[in-house]
């Protein structure tokens, strides 16, 4: 059974998606908040309770947003330090260029998308989910934005190769390994960026 860890799991589970199918694949979550009851609580700044070399995979589905650049570097690094060699880092982020386009067409008001938390418009992609925030969930503010460029660039300068970063919908969808990509290992479809 392969080992993945769910950075910033919230309340959701990774398992069953095309990248993590649950018949081959053992979840331990993490997260900040220990009221979400996550198997490790921490910051993925700073994991030092998990060892070196431990996960097959780690995924991170919206969080990477809410760090300060600074913490983007550190965050990318524990993932990287975490991962056996040849192990895959699954990163989804919102694409900021997709919600400036829609500012820049007038859109501003439109939702982008409906989320479990209500609609998101375009500057809370920019900004972070402002009825979150407004309800003292100043964690969900967001520190950086992403540019399929940016997030390649990021995960490359952290040590990741065989990066790939693809514009998915909203969200920017990337996969990044450790040393190397096993040949059997989950690739995105082109078209994308990748390096």
């Amino acid at each position: 059974m392969k080992q993945l860890l769910h950075v910033g799991c919230g309340r959701k589970s990774a398992l069953g998606q095309p990248l993590f199918p649950a018949a081959h694949w053992q979840e331990t979550t993490l997260d900040i908040v220990p009221g979400l009851r996550p198997d490790i609580v921490a910051s993925m700044t700073d994991m030092p309770m998990v060892p070196n070399d431990q996960f097959d995979a780690v995924f991170s589905s919206h969080n990477l947003e809410h760090l300060f650049p600074h913490e983007l570097k550190k965050a990318l690094s524990e993932f990287l330090r975490i991962l056996k060699p040849g192990g895959m880092a699954a990163v989804y982020v919102p694409d900021i260029q997709n919600a400036v386009e829609a500012i820049a067409q007038g859109r501003s008001d439109e939702p982008l998308y409906m989320s479990d938390s209500g609609p998101i418009y375009p500057f809370d992609v920019i900004y972070g989910h402002a009825p979150s925030i407004e309800g003292g969930h100043v964690e969900m503010a967001h520190r950086n934005g992403f540019t399929v460029q940016s997030l390649h660039r990021a995960l490359k300068d952290a040590g990741f190769t065989a990066v790939q970063v693809k514009r998915r919908g909203i969200n920017l969808v990337s996969v990044a390994y450790k040393d190397h990509r096993p040949a059997t290992s989950p690739w995105l479809n082109p078209p994308c960026y990748e390096g």
